[in-house]
């Protein structure tokens, strides 16, 4: 998905952290790490319902006055 490269660039700076004694900025890394990788599933579980509901014709009446 587009938006995995994120969760790179926040390693990348995680591990400068680190190597440079920046521990809670490294911390701070981790949490936000951890948002933006629930943050990338629950846009993906949007996407995938939306093509779910779009392939299934959710919404779509199929039935009529009188039908038995």
């Amino acid at each position: 998905m587009r938006s995995d490269w994120i969760l790179d660039v926040l390693t990348d700076l995680k591990t400068f952290a680190r190597a440079n004694e920046l521990l809670v900025l490294a911390e701070q890394l981790d949490d936000t790490s951890i948002v933006a990788m629930a943050e990338i599933a629950a846009l993906r579980e949007k996407q995938d319902r939306r093509t779910h509901d779009r392939d299934h014709g959710l919404g779509t009446y199929l039935g009529g006055a009188g039908a038995s």
